[in-house]
């Protein structure tokens, strides 16, 4: 059953919440995501919804000064003191991505992410679907509500800016370079075609990646391999996927 609502309308989403039992929140990236999130999480609680599933992000307590990290972070801490009985996902780097520079990369014969040398472990965002709603059956199917549990959501392979050129050389036949780790230029070609706010705010996270990285913690890929009954998805079996008819 669909149902329509506005996560900046409180009436909407008394409409949408009634009768339901577990929410799925997944909160774009947006000026007003933090003030949507716990508008969202105050309202489920008032129509008595117990089971949650929320899409954090990777070391949200690590890239302190990344606004869309931050709020994530602070939404986690509200779902914790508040007692919510929830799963939060901790998703790293998307591989998807990439379909966003696959022109650049094949037009022009670099790897132009600044993604640096510390490494992140990308994830396909197909993996995590199924991941969100493995956990959002298992919760809701439970007799009594399940207690809080965190899962990194990474892929089964940690990738520097040249491993991920590296891979698109032997995927394509040809060489492909990393440029190198310019977060201002980044931060400019992103401006090109989104607000200057959100452009920023790749930059500070692309900064991040050169000092932090998103590397998992052990047992991490174990953990989804199991719970998905199969391997997580390959960086090269994706490119290899978006690059088929280049």
């Amino acid at each position: 059953t669909v149902v329509k609502g506005d996560l900046l309308d409180v009436d909407s989403l008394r409409s949408a919440f009634s009768g339901v039992s577990t929410l799925f929140l997944l909160n774009a990236v947006v000026p007003e995501e933090f003030t949507q999130a716990l508008t969202a999480l105050n309202l489920a609680r008032e129509a008595g919804i117990e089971r949650i599933v929320y899409l954090s992000v990777i070391h949200s307590d690590l890239y302190v000064n990344v606004p869309h990290f931050a709020g994530k972070f602070g939404v986690e801490r509200m779902i914790e003191q508040m007692g919510f009985k929830a799963t939060i996902l901790r998703p790293a780097y998307f591989m998807n991505n990439e379909l966003t520079i696959k022109d650049v990369v094949t037009g022009y014969g670099i790897y132009p992410m600044p993604i640096g040398s510390k490494g992140l472990a990308m994830i396909d965002a197909r993996d995590i679907g199924e991941i969100a709603a493995i956990e959002l059956i298992r919760r809701e199917k439970s007799a009594t509500p399940l207690p809080l549990e965190r899962f990194n959501l990474v892929g089964p392979d940690t990738l520097t800016g040249a491993n991920a050129a590296a891979i698109w050389s032997e995927v394509l036949g040809r060489t492909i370079t990393y440029p190198g780790d310019d977060t201002a230029g980044f931060e400019k070609n992103l401006g090109q075609f989104m607000p200057s706010w959100m452009a920023f705010d790749m930059r500070v996270m692309s900064e991040r990646f050169l000092t932090e990285g998103m590397v998992p913690e052990a047992g991490d890929v174990e953990r989804l391999t199991k719970l998905l009954g199969r391997p997580l998805r390959s960086y090269r079996d994706f490119v290899s996927e978006i690059t088929a008819s280049a």
